[in-house]
């Protein structure tokens, strides 16, 4: 991932979450390509156990009512996170969720105003060169498929930039989406976290 080499026998450490697994790729990405001024993200989340399946009590007004017949808008710790893992970001990055009724598979819709003006072209060159590299390998990868949500149900990889819904305003004002599996493919980084520390035991 972002700083799995920086693991050095801590006695916590943290995976952080689906979300932030998704995000903190492209993130990284585009800070070490272009840099980044400020950040923010909404992430379109399928709902999850911690939603109320009927209208009913919850500490989250928003969350308390009934998860698959509503879209939530609600918090997520996944900006304050990323900033943890691109500590550049720190303050920088700010986000929502919305969670909508499909079962698993999300999307994180990130807005960043850059450091240089840039076009569609050379931020999608840099998200395809990155996902050859070996560090992302298994972690982050492209498409350029017009897919949809379910499509992504079973994919093991954190985080699937969606090149075709990359935009550019006014040089510097830069969206992308990447696509998770926000159940599976935060499976498989919880067994490569488990696996690394125990190499360390």
């Amino acid at each position: 991932g972002v700083n799995c080499g920086s693991y050095a026998g801590q006695k916590i450490v943290d995976n952080a979450s689906c979300t932030t697994n998704c995000t903190a790729p492209v993130v990284a990405i585009l800070e070490e390509a272009f840099g980044i001024e400020k950040a923010m993200l909404t992430t379109i989340h399928s709902y999850t156990a911690d939603q109320n399946l009927q209208d009913g009590p919850h500490k989250d007004l928003r969350r308390a009512r009934a998860a698959a017949q509503n879209m939530v808008p609600t918090t997520t710790g996944a900006a304050v996170a990323t900033a943890k893992v691109v500590p550049s970001l720190e303050q920088k990055f700010e986000g929502i969720a919305v969670r909508v009724p499909t079962i698993s598979a999300s999307l994180t819709d990130i807005t960043l105003v850059l450091k240089k003006d840039v076009t569609v072209e050379q931020v999608n060159k840099a998200l395809k060169a990155a996902s050859k590299k070996k560090h992302w390998q298994g972690i982050f990868t492209v498409t350029d498929e017009p897919l949809v949500s379910s499509d992504f149900i079973g994919n093991s990889h954190s985080s699937i930039a969606d090149l075709e819904l990359t935009r550019v305003v006014g040089g510097n004002l830069v969206k992308v989406v990447a696509w998770y599996d926000n159940e599976w493919g935060y499976a498989n980084r919880l067994v490569e976290m488990a696996e690394i520390v125990g190499k360390t035991l």
